[in-house]
């Protein structure tokens, strides 16, 4: 296909494709990303990024997909729901006694399954017109809601989280570089947020500095995922029973009454995660954390950090003899990690 005018008639193909392949969207952006990469360096400068140094690490690649994969004309993004209607996650944050995982880490991980299946996009467009693809799920400098914004999927909400009209935010971005001149979609320039600032409010550790400005040091999802240490103990009573990231400024925003179920069977929760009790999670000893998170995202906190936050969420819980008898059966762990959070929560039951 030499003749440039010709990509456009690609176009409905390839949404087609995308659709079989289980997107529930797609659209095509250029490289430039507009005032996305000056907003994310003033975000370093911040230091608002805390423990994630990957994110300061790659320069300019990271918003200038050219940089990092010269030759690189367009950007195809795709959005794939992920949402399930019967993991009552308000109900779980209620009860002090259960554990809340982010709603998204329930099934399988699902990088693999989306890169999967954008490399079946990827390889059928090339069998079509040939060109140069590279498929990324959050494996890459990559600022996937700025391209998805400027492809036209939704606009960065002021909660950071990337909104959809018909479809809200329980969604997850991939994206696969070209050197293809394709057509591109209109940008999403208009922000439908309004003086709606229920996520800004309900944030349990206050993490936004304002709207569209979100101090991860202070994100119930850095601290229980990306933070590697001990965790702030002005913060930890803020914590709640939630585990492995939060959802609250995404349960509360009005848009999310449009989400749609996801269909997929590798994002349905497993074993019984999405109302699982604290004391038996913490009652679980490595092997058994290893073989019930094969598969899932939440295995790459491993078990040591996965303990810490069992252990902040259980200083949290109603005092009962089970809750105390199974922090005091951690109380001499060999991780001084482990130790200092579970000494934290006794102290809590005043049962040190």
């Amino acid at each position: 296909m030499s003749d440039p005018g010709q990509y456009s008639e690609l176009i409905p193909h390839i949404r087609a494709w995308a659709d079989e392949l289980g997107f529930q969207q797609f659209g095509i952006s250029d490289v430039d990303l507009g005032e996305h990469p000056r907003y994310l360096q003033r975000w370093l400068e911040a230091g608002y990024h805390g423990d994630m140094r990957y994110m300061n690490k790659h320069g300019e690649r990271r918003s200038h997909p050219r940089q990092l994969i010269p030759g690189t004309l367009r950007v195809l993004s795709v959005r794939m729901d992920y949402w399930q209607d019967d993991t009552r996650p308000l109900q779980v944050l209620e009860r002090a006694d259960k554990a809340y995982i982010s709603r998204y880490a329930l099934g399988r991980d699902y990088h693999r399954l989306m890169r999967r299946r954008l490399g079946r996009l990827a390889a059928r467009i090339e069998q079509e017109v040939g060109g140069s693809y590279r498929a990324f799920v959050d494996s890459a400098p990559v600022l996937e809601r700025a391209i998805a914004e400027q492809a036209g999927l939704g606009w960065i909400a002021k909660n950071t989280m990337l909104i959809n009209p018909q479809a809200g935010s329980w969604f997850f971005l991939g994206e696969i570089y070209t050197d293809l001149p394709l057509p591109t979609d209109p940008p999403q320039r208009e922000k439908h947020c309004g003086s709606c600032r229920a996520c800004l409010d309900i944030c349990p550790t206050k993490a936004f500095i304002g709207p569209y400005e979100l101090d991860a040091r202070r994100c119930i999802s850095y601290l229980t995922i990306e933070h590697f240490g001990s965790i702030d103990e002005e913060l930890r009573p803020l914590m709640g029973n939630r585990i492995f990231g939060c959802d609250d400024c995404q349960l509360v925003c009005p848009w999310n009454k449009f989400a749609q179920a996801s269909a997929e069977p590798d994002f349905k929760p497993r074993h019984q995660l999405e109302d699982a009790d604290l004391v038996e999670l913490f009652g679980w000893e490595e092997q058994e954390f290893l073989e019930k998170t094969e598969g899932s995202a939440i295995r790459r906190i491993g078990f040591e950090r996965w303990l810490r936050n069992l252990a902040v969420a259980l200083g949290n819980a109603a005092s009962s003899p089970a809750v105390v008898n199974a922090l005091r059966a951690r109380a001499g762990h060999p991780s001084e990690l482990v130790r200092e959070h579970v000494n934290w929560a006794l102290h809590r039951h005043q049962a040190t």
